[in-house]
């Protein structure tokens, strides 16, 4: 990843517009920068959250709060609790979220 074209700055995510995306179950909540070819979103799935796609986009994402699941195509389950993190590349595995509970994640892509 190269970060450039663009300056220092400070980000309050209580300021940054919130969107609403609606999960095969649930709602995500997005408040979304963008940093030239970088995407950097602050994340909140309700309880009961269940992605309604499977991505492929590459993605390094900070749990902070609750836990999410992710399926991955090949059958896989991993789960984040906070401070953990995990990291994928861009077309190397489709993967999928789900919550049980509210989950707040930090999200670059």
């Amino acid at each position: 990843m190269q970060m450039s074209n663009f300056s220092f700055s400070t980000s309050d995510w209580s300021d940054v517009p919130r969107t609403t995306h609606a999960g095969e179950t649930g709602t995500a909540y997005w408040r979304t920068r963008q940093f030239g070819d970088i995407r950097v979103r602050f994340v909140e799935y309700t309880a009961g959250y269940l992605a309604d796609h499977w991505c492929e986009k590459g993605h390094i994402i900070l749990c902070l709060e609750g836990e999410l699941e992710t399926e991955l195509a090949d059958g896989r389950v991993t789960t984040l609790k906070p401070g953990m993190t995990y990291q994928v590349g861009d077309g190397s595995m489709a993967h999928r979220s789900r919550t049980k509970v509210q989950t707040k994640l930090f999200i670059v892509d």
